[in-house]
């Protein structure tokens, strides 16, 4: 019996709360014992369960939704795509800005090792082979562009030939897999405790004294997208105020994506604040994973401010206008990060290809981006999928709005 209330009242919690304390906890287990590396085993743990539901989530999800789905969602498509283009347009613009008010030069020594993509053409070459990937190998490998191209697919197809019997199946199998998430979910505070842990271990705070001032001028820019200029974009589609709804998205979706560094192990994590916003299965079951592949906030201001760090660093001059063009050129190209492995990084050659600076240099700066990735990729993973639920939700209450006029 004492076990039961023990139980209820941990469950009975605020998620968030108890997540803090797994923070809180992990941290100083980690400076005072780093050498007791099981106590991150519940981080690996955590990370790999969401990554290993989440694929098979997002088709089932998909293929119910659109089996299911009735007219009029094509309206919140358009303007949810709209908002995630605009935002990764505009934290490509705020980072070339403050690359320019505040350059930062970089030690380059020695070069990383991973291919990359050689220009825009390789990236969206990846993206389309991708696309059209073997849907057993794009399950197994969580690509996700795979996955909703062939799960919108057989949804069309689904609904098209399906009884309403089997349409009410794929839902209910749709719903089993929702509440195991909800379930592992619950073991977030252990899962964070277990990633703090690793990484106060293992990195300290040295990522902050060497790489201090191109670590700041990143979360800068990011920060800037995330506070201002994203809710900027909700309040112009759809007139409300859009921070309330900000703080819930950072700290319900932002918070655990920062400590798990991967959208698609957070996917589960957002398509349960949307439950919980009260929104459209139908449309954010959608809308959420395919933000998971273009909606790159985070990584525009990465690519964009690394880059400029390199032209700084070897003195050529990149004017105005050049820099406009960057800024499209580096939304076309995050928005294919997906489909690249090494994530964003790796698209740091291809837009230093663009302003003149070969790749032998170039990949200098991706050594130096892994070196301060446990904070830079942390930090713009939480932008990039706390922004899937903000522009998801700001398209809803855009339509909901136009129903009560």
């Amino acid at each position: 019996m004492a076990t039961t209330n023990l139980v209820r009242r941990w469950t009975g919690t605020s998620l968030v709360l108890r997540i803090f304390i797994g923070l809180v906890v992990g941290a100083v287990l980690g400076l005072l014992l780093p050498r007791w590396s099981w106590i991150g085993i519940p981080g690996s743990i955590f990370v790999w369960s969401l990554k290993a539901i989440a694929p098979i989530l997002v088709c089932v999800l998909v293929i119910s939704a659109i089996a299911r789905a009735g007219k009029g969602l094509g309206g919140r498509f358009r303007t949810v795509i709209l908002l995630y283009l605009m935002s990764t347009l505009v934290a490509a613009f705020v980072a070339v800005g403050a690359s320019h008010l505040f350059p930062v030069s970089l030690t380059l020594e020695d070069a990383a090792h991973e291919a990359a993509p050689g220009s825009l053409k390789d990236v969206f070459d990846t993206l389309l082979l991708n696309l059209v990937a073997n849907p057993v190998a794009a399950l197994a490998s969580a690509n996700y562009i795979g996955i909703l191209f062939w799960s919108v697919l057989a949804g069309l197809a689904l609904k098209l030939v399906a009884s309403a019997g089997t349409i009410k199946a794929v839902g209910d199998i749709a719903d089993a897999l929702t509440l195991i998430v909800k379930w592992i979910i619950e073991f977030a505070p252990f899962g964070i405790l277990g990633l703090v842990f690793s990484a106060v271990s293992t990195s300290g705070l040295e990522v902050f004294t060497v790489y201090g001032r191109l670590v700041l001028l990143l979360a800068s820019c990011m920060l800037l997208n995330a506070c201002i200029f994203n809710p900027l974009l909700s309040w112009i589609c759809c007139g409300k105020n859009p921070y309330p709804l900000l703080w819930k998205c950072l700290k319900e979706s932002g918070i655990p994506a920062f400590f798990t560094r991967s959208s698609a192990a957070n996917i589960p994590v957002n398509l349960n604040l949307c439950k919980k916003l009260g929104l459209d299965e139908d449309f954010y079951s959608v809308s959420i994973p395919l933000g998971a592949t273009v909606n790159m906030n985070g990584a525009a201001a990465t690519i964009t401010v690394m880059s400029l760090a390199v032209a700084h660093t070897v003195g050529v001059e990149v004017g105005f206008v050049s820099s406009l063009i960057l800024s499209i050129v580096v939304t076309l190209a995050a928005c294919g990060t997906s489909g690249v492995a090494g994530g964003s990084l790796l698209l740091i050659p291809m837009a230093c290809s663009f302003i003149g600076i070969g790749s032998d240099v170039a990949m200098q700066a991706v050594a130096v981006g892994f070196i301060i990735g446990v904070i830079q990729d942390s930090i713009e993973t939480a932008l990039n999928s706390s922004a899937d639920v903000f522009f998801t939700a700001t398209a809803e209450y855009r339509e909901w709005r136009g129903k009560k006029a």
